[in-house]
């Protein structure tokens, strides 16, 4: 059993743009899901937002963004990141989930959902809002994009 941490960064309209940036810093690949890709669109102006996307290298760095869609609250000095924490055991996860859900507020609570085996969203006390998921099976890989519902964290 493995956990991995990556640092979510929040934009609106922009989180495209901000990851070609880091690809540029610091290489690696890039991968970017659409509201539209997703057949997630709720703003036909916001249809080529990133839902999801990450920029993943070789020499280990790792950061994921999405585009906050309009209809709901964004502010860049309040939300600019989450924490993501993911890893393959549900038990695990959700034992995680319990320690850091004392005195936090749910935001969306830790559970099966369209994209992934288990997740939820919480603020902590001390204001720090953490994501956390069980990676779905994809091509006989492990992937994850539950990130990519960040952005409809309702």
């Amino acid at each position: 059993m493995s956990v991995t941490t990556t640092t979510h960064l929040n934009f609106r309209g922009t989180a495209r743009e901000a990851l070609d940036f880091y690809q540029s810093v610091f290489g690696g690949r890039t991968v970017a899901v659409t509201y539209k890709d997703a057949g997630a669109v709720q703003n036909e102006s916001e249809a080529d937002w990133v839902m999801w996307g990450e920029v993943a290298g070789d020499n280990g760095f790792h950061v994921m963004a999405y585009d906050v869609p309009s209809q709901l609250p964004w502010n860049q000095g309040e939300n600019p990141f989450f924490v993501s924490v993911r890893g393959d055991d549900a038990e695990e996860i959700s034992a995680l989930w319990g320690k850091l859900a004392e005195s936090s507020t749910v935001v969306r609570p830790l559970e099966p959902a369209q994209w992934a085996p288990l997740y939820g969203m919480l603020t902590d006390r001390f204001g720090v809002t953490w994501v956390l998921d069980v990676t779905a099976p994809y091509n006989g890989r492990s992937r994850s994009v539950a990130s990519a519902a960040g952005s409809s964290h309702a």
